[in-house]
């Protein structure tokens, strides 16, 4: 029992340290993490997106933006909240128009019933949903979206399976088994929807090798075997016809959920 509860231990301390790991790199963060496709956002916030006045959007753990810029492509007015300081500095400078402020989904800096959608991305499973999900009710208006996005590599394709296997660290954690991932639920939303979309993102062996540098993964190890990790994804790169050579495509697939607040 003891070795189950230090496991359990153990787990919960890397998640702390891999949630926490991006502000450190905030920088190389907001150059090499990818964009988050048009029709990917038009869907996740359908009804609310387009609209007159612009609706208000709240960009929950923004990070350094990466979400934020589409959002406001798309007509949003958008508030954003994130919990590190060098990430949201970093979106500050890239997006000075925007209004951001220190805060977590657990702890939201806006009075109630503030925005006409809430969205995540990269971020919703980093949440203490539980704590999360009263948060968002608080803040939404009536009849408001809630919608988390993930940019993931398209498994599907052999060369970026293979990159998968070569990229991992000790800090790695297992792909969920086929059917183990279930949609999550709340008593204070509706049932959620999935939907994915294609999406490209334009590397090198380099980029590719430093967009990587940016996961939890990475980050989180030590300086060894971070420059280990880094090394076999850029000689695995440079081996594969696909990437030998020049810029290529990486193939993504972006994953979106979404759900609304219940009226009753």
């Amino acid at each position: 029992m003891g070795n189950t509860t230090n496991r359990d231990a153990d787990k919960r301390a890397l998640r702390a340290r891999r949630a926490s790991s991006f502000g450190a790199h905030a920088t190389a963060y907001a150059e090499h993490r990818p964009d988050y496709p048009t029709a990917a956002i038009q869907w996740a916030l359908e009804s609310i997106l387009p609209a007159a006045p612009a609706p208000v959007v709240l960009d929950l753990g923004a990070g350094t933006g990466k979400l934020t810029e589409g959002l406001l492509a798309a007509g949003a007015t958008v508030i954003a909240v994130e919990p590190d300081d060098r990430m949201r500095i970093e979106l500050m400078r890239r997006l000075p128009g925007v209004r951001a402020y220190e805060g977590a989904a657990e702890a939201i800096p806006l009075a109630d019933g503030t925005v006409d959608a809430i969205v995540a991305g990269q971020a919703f499973h980093w949440f203490d949903q539980d704590r999360a999900f009263p948060e968002f009710a608080r803040v939404l208006r009536r009849g408001g979206r809630f919608a988390a996005l993930w940019n993931t590599d398209d498994m599907r394709v052999d060369w970026v399976a293979g990159l998968a296997e070569v990229a991992r660290s000790v800090a790695s954690t297992p792909p969920p088994e086929p059917g183990e991932a279930r949609l999550p639920a709340h008593p204070l939303f509706e049932t959620f929807e999935r939907s994915e979309f294609p999406h490209v993102q334009r590397r090198t062996a380099e980029s590719l090798a430093a967009t990587i540098g940016t996961h939890s993964h990475t980050l989180v190890v030590s300086e060894h075997q971070r420059a280990e990790v880094l090394r076999r994804i850029t000689e695995y790169l440079r081996s594969r016809p696909e990437t030998t050579e020049g810029e290529f495509d990486l193939p993504l697939m972006t994953l979106v959920l979404r759900t609304r607040l219940r009226t009753a």
